[in-house]
């Protein structure tokens, strides 16, 4: 999880009395839509209009970005899953939108979020969102598309996509596990060459994934050296190993204590390069992602993201709360 050792404040001029607030009415249990009135009232309260926009397609995010005024916004937040926040935050760089963002996290694994260690019950993302302190995050890209958590190419990285959507919104987190269990005997070893500073190398392996947050797919520590200021991508490569070795390594993730595995490659870069002469596949914050080859670089502190210190709570009691997202 981050630490927010280095907070800013924001400033709001008079002109700044708008919010614009971008919901996927269909995240995780598809329960954020209730709140709506909740949360424009409170902002009304504070003298702040709040701007719905439902839904988050690109379609849509390029119509509203290229209509409103900047200028005249105070923050924008994204209330969603991990997919959401990524296609909010593409549309950000593609329309040079520069505005602090408060994320509510209403999706399934809510990744980033947790990461952050932001609070999934709504009177404490109110808070957040009507605050005036922020800390700078680095953004990730893949090619020509940005990401702000997890980019994950290979074998079993397009669960999420196969997931049965009422299956998520049932299970939550353990049905992105159950489909990954059911996808192993499907598992074959994909060639990549692997070109950066740190490391350069042609390996066979399974999956791989560059890390701009610390957790991903649920697994809340796969990348337990991840600091999300630092200006550098984690890259965590599982080897082709034998199945049988799958089962001890799978704990040791969930443990944070993989990095040290004999079939795991894990090194810090801010640039890196891939290639495969196979069609692998690639997912991107939970959403289908690009074709090799890949170019992978990181936009230092390009962020701003609302944020207050969390109360304190052990690993399992953060665990736990992100197992329900929204509640009141």
């Amino acid at each position: 999880m981050v630490e927010a050792e280095k907070k800013y404040k924001l400033e709001t001029t008079d002109e700044q009395r708008k919010v614009l607030l971008i919901y996927n009415p269909n995240s995780g249990n598809g329960m954020f839509p209730r709140y709506l009135d909740l949360i424009i009232s409170k902002f009304q309260d504070k003298g702040f209009l709040i701007r719905p926009v439902r839904g988050a397609s690109t379609d849509i995010l390029d119509y509203v970005f290229s209509h409103i005024h900047a200028e005249q916004y105070r923050n924008i937040i994204i209330a969603g899953g991990d997919g959401t926040v990524n296609i909010v935050v593409n549309a950000m760089m593609k329309h040079e939108i520069d505005l602090p963002i408060a994320i509510f996290p209403a999706g399934t694994a809510n990744d980033f979020a947790y990461y952050m260690n932001i609070p999934n019950e709504i009177n404490q993302m109110i808070d957040i969102a009507l605050g005036n302190e922020f800390v700078y995050v680095d953004l990730a890209k893949m090619n020509d598309r940005h990401y702000i958590n997890v980019a994950a190419m290979g074998t079993l990285v397009d669960v999420s996509q196969k997931t049965d959507p009422n299956l998520k919104n049932t299970l939550g987190i353990m049905a992105y596990y159950l489909k990954g269990i059911s996808e192993i005997p499907n598992l074959h070893a994909i060639p990549i060459s692997i070109k950066s500073k740190e490391c350069t190398e042609d390996i066979d392996m399974y999956f791989m994934v560059v890390m701009n947050g610390g957790s991903a797919g649920g697994f809340r520590r796969v990348a337990p050296e991840s600091d999300i200021r630092d200006g550098l991508l984690d890259v965590i490569i599982f080897k082709k190993m034998l199945i049988p070795e799958f089962a001890p390594l799978f704990f040791e993730v969930l443990a944070g204590h993989h990095p040290h595995n004999k079939n795991v490659l894990y090194f810090k870069t801010d640039e890196l390069y891939l290639e495969s002469p196979e069609d692998v596949s690639t997912d991107v914050d939970g959403e289908k992602g690009e074709k090799f080859p890949l170019h992978f670089t990181v936009l230092h502190n390009k962020l701003r993201i609302l944020y207050s210190d969390p109360p304190e709570l052990s690993e399992e009691d953060l665990a736990e709360r992100y197992k329900h997202r929204i509640m009141v």
